[in-house]
């Protein structure tokens, strides 16, 4: 029996406000591109705070990060954000401005956490059962299993 392959995307933002968004946008097409619309709202949700969580807490001043999607049918869905700052995210008490953006992460994804990379860390969610994955359109079975758009 052959083995899937991943579909994977990446993209790379400077360190600006309109990079969320611009995230978003990419992840919306994805999604799109790959037939992935059951949890779609929550994925971009957590797309918006893991990449606004960069901006604020971890991307030092002329650097950026990079947002990785990959997912391996059978298998959940990984959302990764890259980003070259100091510390180590964790849920705390939200106070009136700020600190809800992991506890949705934690509330909407299946699962959760932060990796090592030099400089800076990983922080990922994965989000499962989403349906059958179709390729615009097309099944995907087996080795067949590829994303054009990532090549």
């Amino acid at each position: 029996m052959n083995a899937p392959l991943p579909l994977f995307r990446e993209a790379f933002y400077r360190r600006e406000r309109r990079s969320v968004p611009l995230a978003r946008a990419f992840v919306r097409t994805a999604l799109a591109d790959w037939g992935l619309d059951a949890r779609a709202e929550d994925v971009l949700v957590c797309v918006s705070e893991l990449a606004t969580n960069a901006l604020l807490h971890g991307v030092p001043p002329g650097r950026g990060y990079r947002l990785q999607l990959s997912l391996t049918h059978p298998g959940p869905l990984r959302v990764e954000v890259h980003d070259s700052g100091d510390g180590t995210p964790a849920v705390r008490e939200p106070s009136d401005e700020s600190g809800r953006g992991l506890l949705l992460v934690e509330a909407l994804a299946d699962r959760w956490g932060v990796g090592e990379r030099n400089p800076g860390k990983i922080v990922w969610c994965e989000f499962g059962d989403l349906g059958d994955v179709r390729l615009r359109g097309v099944p995907l079975k087996g080795p067949a299993m590829t994303d054009r758009a990532a090549l």
